[in-house]
């Protein structure tokens, strides 16, 4: 896949319409972060809130399904010959937007 074609846009655009520019360009970290802004403090909040009402091994069992989401989409992404750092950004954001699309 070519570098110019693997870009993370979706969850973004859900979030934010103008955070990114027009036309395909590498996505920095910090703004996949920015876009992805109310998925992150959705799963952090559940993290939060499991680990007080139930405990911390409740919290880590969040933070394990989290990993394993992530993990299945950055396998996924790379079997499809995207690059490391394409499928890294590629599986949080899927994790983010699919976590959001269930609400």
């Amino acid at each position: 896949m070519r570098p110019e074609h693997c870009v993370t846009r979706n969850h973004i655009e859900v979030f934010h319409q103008d955070v990114l520019p027009v036309g395909a360009r590498p996505v920095p970290f910090r703004t996949l972060m920015r876009g992805s802004l109310v998925p992150a403090v959705l799963w952090a909040g559940v993290v939060g809130l499991v680990s007080l009402v139930v405990g911390p091994g409740a919290g880590a069992v969040v933070c394990g399904i989290f990993g394993l989401f992530f993990a299945v989409g950055f396998a996924r992404r790379r079997r499809k010959q995207h690059s490391i750092r394409c499928s890294a950004y590629g599986a949080l954001a899927g994790v983010f937007k699919e976590s959001v699309d269930l609400l």
